[in-house]
């Protein structure tokens, strides 16, 4: 490594963030970039550790101590060659990614890890400054025609790496601008659009089609997008959201989380908005689900003007730190504060929400509660809650926000005019590592098979559908493996 006595001299540091009482003003990415003299210090920090279980951590097996090592070097052009190697798209892992090859680093056994999200980003921010992201043509073109439905990371991903390997390549997308939820469900502040936009226009120019504005099984049947094309990938995501049928349901002012941030997103983005305004300015909201979904939630309603803002887990409050039953290099399920929080928010946990109690007018006031406790198996995971007894109460409130995860994609349209099929939990059915269905020419990936899950796995799933699909188009594929990159020696 650069600097072996790195991870002992310095220690963890990330760049700076506008302050939450700042930053609520406005849509704007607030976190800064590292200095040469941080960045050289925390590239230093990657240790010499033999077996680098980050490339486990990570599900895209990313070459992490190499690119540190090109990193501290200020070797930038190796450093975007490691990377894109195996990441097609590190400017949004770089931003929305867990990290979960953070929790996996040796050097976070007894130490803070390396920020190798961090680094990543600062890396691919770099290649662009330096002009080295360029559109890439294949040498020879196939002829083959195939079409990727959805334009989130999985489809993005399988877009670009059957492009790679000289296919005609059309992604249908039926919002009006590709992206998926990394344009309509993340918020600004986290992931500005223009990042979006800089990465499809490379894409464009590497010849890879984008049509908007298209349901397939609505606008174009999946009947004709199979006869005219010899593979059809389905990455359309998980996008039906788990409801919480209770009485009061129809209450104004329970929305889903999806409706909430994608109508600010098209709002930000100065696209249409045909739906009624979901504003939750001067409110008091709650928003029950303690993932990221809700957390986007809770930053979403500060930037309105909310006047409280509540966050409802019907689980108990995670430990502060790795229990025996999260050992590493597992990924830890540990309490996790997002930027989100720190802009404002009580957060409760072991709350059930039993109902919505509306006013003459149909509108919500008002949330009844009660605390629970938790049975728990002999690993710790929960089993089963008991409501606390004389903790009912109710809970002032005029908007609520259903941020409780998605279920499995939509099967009405496409999936349905496919005919392929599902697995127990309603997604595509199609085996890890072959997704292919049992339709043949088409093949699935990301949230849409595998249910809803991080948008490192949806990068990973598109790029190993896309080997999976040149494999049948072409009896072979030279398109890099997962496990055939880390085998490489840089």
């Amino acid at each position: 490594m650069g600097k072996p006595t790195g991870f002992q001299e310095y220690n963890r540091e990330l760049p700076s963030k506008i302050k939450p009482e700042e930053r609520v003003k406005n849509y704007n990415e607030f976190v800064g970039r590292f200095s040469d003299e941080k960045l050289n210090q925390q590239s230093a920090r990657c240790m010499n550790c033999g077996i680098p279980f980050c490339h486990s951590g990570c599900p895209l097996g990313n070459v992490i101590p190499e690119f540190n090592d090109a990193v501290y070097r200020k070797s930038w052009e190796e450093a975007y060659e490691i990377l894109s190697t195996t990441n097609n798209f590190p400017e949004f892992t770089g931003r929305i990614c867990p990290a979960p090859c953070e929790s996996a680093c040796v050097l976070g056994i007894n130490k803070p890890p390396v920020a190798i999200e961090e680094i990543e980003k600062h890396i691919i921010e770099i290649a662009y400054e330096r002009n080295l992201v360029k559109p890439g043509a294949p040498f020879l073109k196939t002829g083959k025609k195939v079409a990727v439905v959805g334009s989130g990371p999985a489809g993005l991903a399988a877009a670009a790496q059957l492009s790679k390997a000289g296919h005609n390549v059309t992604v249908y997308e039926r919002d009006d601008k590709p992206g998926g939820l990394l344009r309509y469900g993340i918020p600004d502040f986290k992931l500005e659009k223009w990042v979006i936009d800089r990465r499809v226009d490379v894409m464009k120019q590497e010849g890879i089609e984008f049509v908007c504005n298209t349901e397939v099984g609505k606008d174009l049947s999946m009947d004709e997008l199979t006869r005219n094309n010899d593979a059809v990938v389905l990455a359309g995501g998980s996008t039906i959201p788990r409801n919480l049928p209770i009485p009061g349901r129809e209450s104004k002012g329970v929305y889903y989380a999806m409706e909430f941030l994608k109508q600010q997103n098209k709002r930000v983005g100065n696209s249409p908005i045909s739906d009624e305004d979901i504003l939750a300015t001067g409110k008091d909201v709650v928003v029950i689900g303690g993932g990221d979904t809700g957390s986007d939630c809770v930053g979403t309603s500060n930037r309105h003007g909310a006047r409280s803002v509540r966050q409802f887990e019907v689980m108990m409050q995670p430990p502060q730190a790795r229990t025996a039953s999260m050992p590493w290099p597992s990924y830890p399920m540990v309490l996790k504060t997002t930027s989100s929080h720190e802009e404002g928010v009580e957060r409760h946990w072991g709350v059930n929400t039993k109902e919505f109690l509306g006013d003459e007018n149909g509108n919500l006031r008002a949330l009844r509660v009660t605390d629970v406790t938790w049975e728990t198996d002999f690993l710790g995971r929960p089993v089963k809650f008991t409501e606390v007894e004389g903790s009912e109460r109710e809970i002032p409130c005029q908007m609520v926000f259903l941020a409780m995860g998605f279920v499995h994609p939509q099967h009405a349209g496409m999936i349905e005019q496919a005919g392929v099929e599902l697995d127990e939990r309603k997604n595509v059915k199609a085996q890890e590592g072959v997704y292919r269905t049992n339709v043949s020419k088409v093949f699935a990936c990301g949230d849409m098979r595998r249910g809803q899950s991080l948008v490192v796995w949806a990068i990973s799933e598109g790029r190993e559908a896309a080997r999976k699909v040149d494999q049948f188009l072409m009896g072979h594929s030279l398109l890099e493996s997962k496990d055939a990159v880390n085998a490489y020696e840089y």
